[in-house]
């Protein structure tokens, strides 16, 4: 049990790394360091695997039985299928500067959530390995 929550920690690790780029390139942009195409670029190319990674925790979580961790995956992973459906995943050239607002209001909600996971995944490690000892 300590490899699935060490796992899970590590995939909650990523994710979080993979948002905290995002709003940092947003940033980057709102303070005119870079233009809004390599903006486009660097963040479309984390996208996919962030939708990805989320859709393996949330997988593990429900095969696993953790019907709590997964219940906290849930709102990310229906807000990303949502987002994909209407196809509102990718951040558009042409429309950032309208955009980048909502785009940092999205990456925020994700990362408050994924840090929640993140304690819940330390909790839980800590609690299988001390159940381990005995």
């Amino acid at each position: 049990m300590v490899f699935f929550w060490l796992t899970a920690f590590f995939l909650v690790v990523i994710l979080i790394a993979l948002v905290i780029h995002q709003l940092m390139c947003l940033a980057d942009l709102e303070f005119d360091y870079i233009n809004p195409y390599d903006l486009a670029s660097r963040i479309n190319k984390v996208i996919y695997p962030e939708f990805t990674l989320q859709g393996v925790l949330g997988l593990l979580f429900l095969l696993s039985g953790n019907w709590l961790m997964f219940t906290f995956c849930v709102p990310i992973l229906y807000y990303n299928v949502r987002l994909y459906q209407r196809q509102q995943h990718l951040v558009d050239v042409t429309e950032i500067f309208n955009h980048l607002n909502r785009e940092k209001k999205r990456r925020l909600f994700k990362l408050i959530n994924l840090v929640i996971l993140l304690f819940l995944c330390l909790i839980w490690m800590i609690y299988s390995i001390l159940e381990d000892d005995e």
